[in-house]
């Protein structure tokens, strides 16, 4: 399983993570997914859509006083992530 850098759901740096990743099913740290967006080998918010996902990082970079300006710079590549393929 290859290390990914970023999570593939929502595009937040791993190494941001407070918990460290999500976890898989057996309780081991996943490589791929956050701990907001994966826990326990399945989706936290699974009928959630690649907009939604946009929307919802939009609204966390601007709560952490990210200018709106850039937000659609740092959400533009979403829907290339591995669980939106």
């Amino acid at each position: 399983m290859k290390s990914n850098k970023n999570c593939q759901s929502c595009g937040m740096p791993l190494s941001r993570d407070d918990e460290g990743g999500g976890t898989e099913q057996n309780g081991s740290k996943s490589s791929t997914y956050c701990s907001h967006c994966f826990q326990n080998g399945v989706f936290t918010s699974p009928d959630l859509t690649v907009d939604e996902m946009k929307e919802r990082v939009k609204a966390k970079l601007i709560e952490f006083k990210i200018p709106k300006v850039f937000t659609g710079f740092f959400t533009r590549n979403i829907h290339k992530l591995e669980r939106w393929k």
